[in-house]
């Protein structure tokens, strides 16, 4: 047995650049497990994923050409059914034997958990990576995370394979020796290709360790998505800095450098320019132009104001780069020169004008157009400012006008500049600022991490917005299912949840929702309570996202919340009151408390009677409440919820001293419910916060 490097790479046709940093990685990972999986490998193995736009490939540091023997050992029959009472074999222990290929003679006996039983041992010949290697590929195909697949003829004319890219070649080196391997029809050898334009002719690996390097001093390829990315951005960065800009906000940077990555295998960053005169249209038009049309860098000035120049990423690499330039100048000229005439076209009609046009674009089979779904969203937008102390003139009119952008040349080729084109027009035909913000403001938060809206109306309007969405489709049943969620309806909940949380607003959940479901009165009897548990499920995964337990999370919020603005000064209560020496104590008697009340009615509608109280532990706990009780009332208008459970340590040493002395379940039946009154006095007061017993270990 000998141990090497290995290297598989499959060469393929160009690969879809969106998806091919995932195949790689996936590439990497089915291969490695494989060899893991059959003993041919550590589980410390290095591992280096290499992906390019014509090749996916993976490097393992250590393989075993063949793994080591292993033992197996099967149980059998019990010694009781094995063997008759004259201690012969019987016929079930001799069948069991002949499948194991193993004589009774050569049996062993040890325990199955339960009983003695029959043992065999044999050796299992270790896998050979030889033989193993075709298995190993075509698993490792059949797991990558293909987007489609593509179906093709292998060059008999005959055959049909499928993959995501035909394929062209296959490499599959253990140390400096050719593992004979076939997949896809292709056999293994221990030639590559090089780039493209800039290599000619196969590319020998003479070992396995030695393919990076031999790629890019020979090849003119960078292996590795990983270091081409870093050397992008290091360019790019350069480049822009040689010209005093920026490359603008990181996350539609850092996706544009995954795809650009994605296109080339020997980058090189160069400048171009567009006319200044294209600047007076608006730069969300142009940047996302050249951003998703030409795959190219905007530049930026210090304050954001997008630059006459932007950065091309070539898989070209020249002395005099001129003619790239100038090609790549000539082909986002009309690129921008259609933004232009969109955007002047779309401002010859008015937002106002396009609204009657609404009324024929369908939103939902099931929930009418667009028209009407603005009607609605105008409803509830009213009910919320109404509720919030907010005028409702500029939110009413945003309502009005927040779709027709749908409508527009503009919108239609870009549909991702949806809002923010509405903002642009409506502040083009005179609407009030308080409308334009809201029209650009009523999508956000568009994606996790996005801003909220900062303008009161457009608060809103967002908030009607995203309500309107998710009240309509879980009023017809068109709700999220496993990973499938076609309306967003999880980041429209999110939204929401963050709105009324981090915005500290004082709009009870329950309300909302009732407000928005107002707007559809044929819906389904149970949409309501699905919604309302579909919000709880969000804004549990929201909290533990911010670092919350599940036991902090559960104490706060199992009791369903109406006012989620509450919810984080609570749960910051809940961990201040937890690092308290009393805490466990308090959590473990109120856990039982609330079991013992479960379990009796007695005392639920009877209210305490002190006459009643004899034992002096209950004389003292019920003193205790009733001296906590206005304290622990302060602290809550006062909205100190730390300072309310804080309080909660005073009660311990009267809790624990009625649980040790008093009989809670006494025979006597009007003394049992007064205790029991007792209790429920008791845990009304120490869960005002939060569910404390959710906190107990016990």
């Amino acid at each position: 047995m000998t141990s090497a490097p290995l290297l598989i790479e499959l060469l393929t046709e160009e690969l879809p650049p969106k998806a091919l940093r995932a195949l790689g990685e996936a590439f990497a990972a089915a291969i490695a497990n494989g060899l893991r999986e059959r003993g041919l490998a550590a589980a410390d193995t290095a591992v280096t994923s290499f992906a390019t736009p014509r090749r996916l490939a993976v490097l393992l540091a250590a393989v075993a050409s063949q793994a080591e023997d292993r033992v197996i050992e099967v149980r059998g029959p019990s010694i009781k059914v094995a063997l008759d009472d004259a201690g012969e074999p019987t016929k079930a222990l001799i069948k069991w034997s002949e499948k194991q290929g193993v004589a009774i003679a050569d049996l062993t006996r040890g325990n199955d958990g339960r009983q003695e039983c029959f043992v065999a041992t044999r050796i299992a010949a270790g896998a050979q990576l030889r033989q193993c290697i075709d298995e190993l590929l075509a698993e490792a195909l059949a797991r990558l995370p293909i987007p489609k697949l593509m179906q093709y003829q292998l060059a008999d004319g005959q055959t049909s394979v499928s993959f995501v890219r035909p394929a062209h070649g296959l490499v599959v080196l253990h140390g400096s020796e050719l593992i004979p391997a076939t997949v896809l029809g292709i056999k293994s050898g221990r030639s590559t290709r090089g780039h493209r334009f800039q290599s000619q002719g196969p590319i020998v690996i003479d070992d396995a360790a030695s393919y990076e390097a031999t790629l890019r001093e020979r090849a003119r390829v960078i292996a590795s998505f990983e270091t081409r990315r870093a050397l992008i951005k290091e360019e790019l960065l350069a480049a822009a800095a040689r010209v005093g800009a920026t490359l603008g906000e990181h996350a539609p940077v850092a996706a544009l450098l995954d795809e650009v990555a994605a296109l080339v295998e020997w980058p090189a960053v160069y400048t171009g320019d567009f006319d200044r005169e294209f600047l007076a249209v608006p730069q969300e038009c142009l940047i996302l132009t050249m951003r998703t049309n030409q795959k190219y860098f905007p530049l930026f000035d210090a304050d954001g104001k997008l630059q006459a120049s932007f950065l091309i990423v070539s898989n070209l690499e020249l002395a005099d780069p001129a003619q790239v330039i100038d090609g790549n100048e000539r082909v986002v000229r009309p690129r921008l020169a259609d933004a232009r005439f969109f955007y002047e076209q779309d401002r010859r009609k008015s937002l106002a004008s396009r609204v009657a046009a609404l009324a024929g674009v369908v939103y939902h089979a099931k929930l009418g157009s667009q028209a009407e779904r603005c009607e609605r969203v105008g409803k509830i937008a009213l009910g919320i400012a109404t509720a919030l102390g907010i005028d409702a003139a500029p939110v009413s009119r945003a309502a009005l006008l927040a779709k027709t952008d749908l409508l527009t040349g503009m919108v239609g080729e870009f549909p991702e500049l949806q809002g923010i084109m509405g903002a642009y027009y409506a502040r083009h035909d005179g609407e009030p600022e308080a409308v334009a913000s809201a029209i650009e403001e009523h999508y956000r938060p568009r994606f996790a991490g996005d801003a909220l809206a900062q303008t009161d109306a457009g608060l809103v309007l967002a908030m009607a917005d995203k309500l309107e969405t998710l009240a309509g489709l879980f009023s017809i049943g068109q709700l999220p299912s496993g990973d499938r969620d076609p309306f967003a309806l999880r980041r429209h909940a999110l939204g929401v949840i963050r709105m009324l949380i981090e915005r500290e607003l004082a709009l009870p959940l329950d309300e909302l929702l009732a407000g928005a479901f107002a707007a559809f009165p044929a819906a389904l009897p149970s949409a309501l309570d699905e919604l309302t548990n579909f919000f709880y499920d969000r804004l549990s995964g929201y909290l533990r996202e911010r670092g919350f337990s599940a036991q902090e999370i559960g104490a706060v919020i199992d009791s369903r919340p109406a006012l989620l603005a509450e919810v984080l000064p609570k749960l910051d209560a809940v961990r201040r009151f937890q690092q308290l020496p009393e805490a466990e104590a308090l959590a473990a008697a109120n856990k039982r408390t609330g079991n013992i009340l479960r379990k009796s009615a007695d005392g639920a509608a009877v209210a305490l009677n002190p006459a009643l109280l004899a034992e002096p532990a209950e004389i003292a706990l019920a003193q205790c409440v009733a001296t906590l009780a206005p304290r622990v009332d302060e602290r809550m208008r006062m909205m100190d919820y730390a300072g309310a459970l804080a309080l909660m340590a005073d009660a311990r040493d009267d809790v624990d001293r009625f649980f040790e002395q008093v009989m809670v379940m006494a025979p006597q039946t009007e003394i049992r419910a007064n205790r029991l009154a007792l209790l429920r006095q008791v845990s009304e007061l120490m869960n005002r916060v939060a569910d404390i017993s959710r906190l107990s270990n016990s």
